[in-house]
């Protein structure tokens, strides 16, 4: 995988991933945060297993959105120190259960965004039917 980052002005830039797609990201929260970007992508990352399993198991799943709360160190580097997902899934004969197994495998198996910080952020995770 490669990509290019590219600087436009101020603490704006340009990232462009070898398959085209771009984003705009700064330092000065006029677009997008780096680390904003970060914790999108354990929501999306670990919403597409979660979606994934629950189909590949049969199960209709019309809706699942992942709401994240993340906690970041004072001091500089302001790391992320904690990220809490939680799930809210609705779909055709969905149990708690089936959910459940599917966040499970998400955060300890299948996530790489997630699996990469483990260590590092304290993550948790819980869920809801919708």
């Amino acid at each position: 995988m490669k990509a290019t980052v590219s600087w436009e002005h101020d603490l704006r830039f340009t990232c462009k991933t070898e398959t085209g797609h771009t984003l705009e990201l700064d330092g000065n929260g006029e677009t997008m945060t780096p680390m904003e970007s970060v914790l999108l992508s354990v929501g999306v990352c670990s919403s597409i297993d979660v979606v994934d399993i629950l189909k590949k198991s049969r199960k209709q799943v019309d809706d699942c959105v992942c709401q994240l709360d993340a906690t970041r160190a004072e001091e500089a580097p302001r790391v992320f120190t904690s990220i809490h997902a939680h799930y809210i899934v609705k779909g055709q004969s969905l149990t708690e259960k089936n959910v459940a197994r599917a966040v499970q495998l998400s955060a300890e198996k299948y996530c790489s965004v997630m699996l990469m910080l483990t260590g590092n952020v304290e993550i948790t995770t819980s869920f809801e039917l919708a």
